[in-house]
């Protein structure tokens, strides 16, 4: 089979976000693997807050079918997600539950089904995000999408990048490496 496309996202779209960071450093390092990588930055792909009346008056935004292509075009994703008190944040929980609307004959949840994911959270606290993983993971699997076993957190988000976004813990370098390399292969 050919080499798998990973498409990589932060659950942020603030312009300093470390989620962002880390999903920008976790494309270039699975770059590096035998992977097709695309990042994408969710700021370029604004919404509304889903509601089913704007949803029937207006269709999907096309910000949103944009996405969707994308993410239909890739075979896993890698997804970086800030805790928001815990919980996944709202960009997340809004930017999914537009793309799952279907439109025309689309059967399913066409930009989800038959998808592997790998999933990461970041925060300048010393649990790195970990509230959010088992949150993010059942949000994904509810979706159809395969989220491959482990994670990875990064605690101490705010000392852990040079000044030129490059992430500094080698271990971690090697660990995000790895589970970069255990979607690649699910996604096989």
């Amino acid at each position: 089979m050919s080499n798998p496309k990973i498409l990589v996202f932060a659950g942020s779209a603030r312009s300093g976000s470390f989620n962002k960071k880390l999903a920008i450093a976790t494309a270039a390092l699975a770059e590096k693997t035998a992977a097709k990588v695309t990042f994408a930055d969710l700021a370029d792909y604004p919404a509304p807050v889903y509601n089913s009346d704007d949803e029937t008056a207006n269709g999907l935004p096309q910000t949103m079918r944009d996405f969707k292509t994308l993410m239909q075009q890739h075979d896993g994703f890698i997804v970086v997600s800030p805790e928001y008190n815990g919980h996944v944040p709202p960009l997340l929980v809004n930017t999914f539950g537009w793309i799952s609307r279907t439109e025309g004959d689309e059967k399913g949840m066409v930009a989800f089904n038959d998808k592997k994911a790998a999933i990461m959270a970041a925060s300048p606290g010393i649990r790195g995000g970990i509230r959010v993983i088992p949150r993010l993971r059942d949000t994904l699997a509810e979706l159809g999408v395969v989220v491959v076993p482990g994670f990875i957190t990064l605690p101490s988000a705010d000392s852990a990048f040079d000044k030129n976004g490059n992430l500094t813990d080698e271990p971690l370098t090697n660990r995000i490496k790895k589970h970069v390399e255990k979607l690649n292969a699910a996604c096989r």
